[in-house]
């Protein structure tokens, strides 16, 4: 019953966005937890969320869909993934830059950062229309979250991470039989 779009051209597929009242039951839920493990920062923190599904294929996708991302580099940005689907694709999986060492990144560390990815593909082409599951030839895996139905993960939204998505699986625009996820983004409001 979501009006699916597409939102921006990052993302590989349509959302829909969550209901306000339902994203200030879940801040009433959530906020000591996110005190707990990711702050407290001394402020409230505020929520936007999505419904979101994968429908993008991926002879389709852009060069930088094919490449482990950031939400941002700002750290206090809290990213959760709440999987809704029963699909053959999986969950959430984090990487490591293989030329930089960076695991995640900061205002500082970008530029250092996007040259060495830009000397990467200097070095090797655009990575092949795919996405980017096991990270290489540049990015190494370090930690690969499942994605069961109704399980949720928390991560700073500037570690490098990507969702897992099968390749060779289809991904239908249909929420009961695709990859449907609940994506939010939490951070402190503003001092």
């Amino acid at each position: 019953m979501q009006n699916f779009a597409k939102i921006t051209p990052q993302y590989p597929g349509v959302r829909a966005p969550l209901d306000p009242a339902i994203c200030r039951v879940w801040l009433t839920k959530l906020t000591p937890l996110l005190d707990q493990w990711f702050g407290p920062y001394g402020r409230p923190w505020e929520m936007q969320a999505w419904y979101s599904l994968v429908t993008t294929p991926p002879a389709e996708l852009a060069p930088i869909q094919c490449l482990p991302h950031v939400d941002g580099t700002d750290p206090t940005q809290i990213a959760m993934m709440l999987y809704l689907h029963r699909t053959g694709h999986g969950g959430t999986a984090f990487f490591r830059h293989r030329a930089t060492g960076l695991e995640s990144l900061t205002a500082n560390d970008y530029p250092r950062y996007a040259a060495a990815v830009r000397a990467d593909v200097a070095r090797t082409g655009l990575p092949p229309a795919a996405y980017p599951t096991h990270g290489a030839p540049h990015f190494e895996r370090v930690h690969a979250v499942p994605g069961a139905f109704n399980s949720a993960v928390f991560y700073r939204g500037n570690i490098l991470h990507s969702g897992v998505i099968d390749n060779a699986a289809p991904l239908s625009a249909d929420p009961a039989e695709g990859r449907l996820t609940i994506n939010a983004f939490f951070r402190p409001a503003a001092g």
